[in-house]
Parts: structure tokens; sequence; C-alpha cells
């Protein structure tokens, strides 16, 4: 399960895929790594100089001579291209820290090796995006680490908390390109906790809502690491509170429903929405919905829901770069097509959300009245 023959391997792989076979040439291709662009995302896109100077140690020799080099369009080669690139850095630092943890283990009178201890995983939820919703032991953990592994809805500002002697390897995800697989994140955690490392894997949000943090626990508590869980703000509570919408409120919502948007295939059909899931009395939180909420609406209005059910869009919340939609269910993917929404974009259905002061429609009689009572 070790990372490094793993990658070693696939970087051998790499040199004789079609993106890069060259029969005429007695060495390994040179590898140029990326075109990359100045990004005005609070997140970390994927291909922005943000990104690559964040991450610059692990493209060590590479990265000044090869920030303009074009690439293939194929997103394949890119990902494939970057993990080469990252091999010797990730194969030397797993390395220093095997020497360190066995020189430890020996100094402690343990002998070193298998008897030596194991190192640490931290999953961190780092919130929505602005870094005063971080918790206290969430900034303690993320300062104290030897590596971090982050996704894309981890804030820039967030991570300009990490100290200055961390090393820090972007994973994310978006729609089309996977950095890495999950995994290949998987054998990342486990490798650099076996050497002994303060690990830390970095997630927008809360790490066990929507962010695959239960299969990494669960996976690595199967090898004997162990596995702590930084609770973090879930994007529905932090950008309803951003908003003014209470998720419940009495008399007019009793519960809260969290659905994820995506598609099993990447389709425009979201993943199967239950009868119940239309209950007028209750809020629903969409995340990753943007592409299947015109399928999502139509089946919840199908299902029973009222189309004039008010519901909002929110991109980016809590960070300097949101906006946001609001309207009735049946114009919401109109208005959101309207405005350009990009992802990250969370959608609130529900009563609830007319109670929000930007809400722009005039409440009903009967909605009044369960604000009076």
């Amino acid at each position: 399960m070790a990372l490094v023959p793993k990658l070693a391997s696939f970087s051998s792989s790499l040199y004789n895929s079609p993106h890069s076979r060259n029969p005429h040439a007695s060495n390994p291709p040179s590898i140029c790594s990326f075109n990359c662009n100045l990004s005005t995302s609070p997140f970390t896109e994927k291909h922005s100089v943000e990104r690559y100077q964040r991450d610059q140690w692990v493209y060590e020799n590479q990265l000044g001579q090869t920030l303009s080099c074009p690439l293939p369009s194929s997103s394949g080669f890119i990902r494939e291209n970057e993990i080469a690139l990252q091999l010797p850095e990730l194969k030397k630092m797993l390395q220093v820290l095997r020497e360190k943890r066995e020189s430890e283990g020996k100094c402690g009178g343990g002998g070193g090796g298998e008897g030596s201890p194991r190192g640490n995983v931290f999953l961190v939820g780092t919130g929505p995006g602005d870094p005063e919703l971080l918790t206290l032991k969430a900034v303690r953990i993320i300062k104290n680490a030897d590596l971090l592994l982050y996704d894309r809805l981890v804030s820039n500002d967030v991570l300009d908390l990490v100290g200055p002697d961390a090393k820090l390897l972007y994973v994310g995800k978006t729609a089309g390109y996977h950095s890495r697989t999950q995994e290949e994140i998987h054998e990342l955690l486990l490798s650099f906790a076996e050497a002994g490392a303060t690990v830390v894997r970095l997630k927008g949000g809360d790490p066990l809502v929507f962010g695959r943090g239960g299969e990494e626990m669960d996976f690595l508590q199967q090898q004997g690491i162990h596995v702590r869980v930084i609770p973090g703000i879930t994007a529905a509570s932090g950008i309803a509170a951003e908003l003014g919408i209470p998720l419940t409120h009495r008399g007019i919502s009793t519960s809260v429903r969290f659905l994820t948007g995506h598609s099993r295939k990447g389709g425009t059909d979201p993943l199967f929405v239950a009868e119940n899931a239309a209950d007028p009395d209750s809020t629903l939180v969409v995340y990753m919905g943007l592409s299947t909420l015109p399928a999502l609406a139509k089946k919840l209005m199908d299902h029973g829901l009222s189309p004039q059910t008010p519901a909002a869009a929110v991109e980016r919340g809590t960070t300097p770069q949101q906006r946001s939609v609001f309207s009735e269910l049946k114009d919401l993917a109109d208005e959101i097509s309207s405005a350009q929404l990009v992802s990250p974009t969370l959608i609130i259905i529900g009563k609830v959300v007319a109670l929000s002061p930007s809400w722009p429609i005039s409440p009903s009689k009967e909605e009044s009245c369960l604000l009076e009572a």
C-alpha cells in the first residue's frame, strides 16, 4: 500500500503512454508542466499561479522554467504530468521523515523501524471560506502540521495560516479534472503517516458532510493509523447565517435536509430525489447542484413542492466574492443562468428563505401570520 512504489510505477508507465511516447527518443521525454493563470477566486483553482507558487516545493527544479510551457488539452495528460513532476520531491520528503523517525526511535530506546511511533492524520474542516469561521483547534492543528493535503474549496485566506516549515500539496477535484484520485489521496495520507509525519487533510466546510472524510477515516483506521476529525462549519450553516436565513423556524420549517446535487455519471440528472424531500415544512440545502438544478427543481415540483417556494443560490458564500440570487423555485435555474453563477454555489429551498432581509418579494398574508405567531 506504500505510496512511493505505487507512484513510481505510475511514473514509469507515464513515459509509455500515448501522450508522451516517442520511438526516436533514447531518454524519457522532458516534461513541461503547466499553463496557469492569475485567479480572482477566493479558492484554489486547479491551474492558477497561486496554486503552483504555494506548492512549489514539490516542483523544486521545474517550476521556474515551465510556468509558461503550453500543454496538450488532455486533462489526463496534465494530471499524469503533474504527478510525475511531484514524485522526486515526495520521495525525498518521505525518506527524510523515515530517517528522522528511525533516529528518534533509536534515541528513545525503541530501536527504530516498525516499532517507532507512527504519525497522526487530522481531517480538518475549514468552513465555507471565511477564515474567521475556523475553530481554534483547527488553527492550532494547521499551524503545527508537517504536510497538508488541501482541496479546492479551502480558501486562500485559510491557507495563509499554514506554518512556514509545512509542506502543502493540492489534491483538489473539479468537474472533469481530479488532480488525484481518491485512492491516491488514501495512499498519500497513509505513506506520510507511516513515516511519522503529522498529516493534515484540509477540507472545505465540514470533513464529514459531502467531503468523503468518512472514507478516508475508514481506510486509515483499517491500516492502524490514528485519525482525528476537527469539525468545521458546513456551508449550509455558514452561508445561511450570512444571508440571515434560519434553516429551521418555529411554525415554518421543522426540519432541514442536506442533498447532494451530483449525478452519478457527471450528467444533468441529479441523484434520486425521494418524494418526501418535497416536504413544504422542511428546508432543503443542495450542495454541488448547479448543473443538476433544473432537473432537481422539476422533480421536487412533480412531487408536490409549490413552484412558488422561496429559494436562493449563493456563489462563494462568506467570502468577499460572494454573490447571490433569490427567486421562487420555478424561476431559480433561469435566475442563476442570468447571473452566471459558478461553482461553488449552494442552493437553499424552503419557506425560511423568505425570512432573509435580502428576500425581494413581500411575504404572503399566511407567511406574515406565521411570523407573528
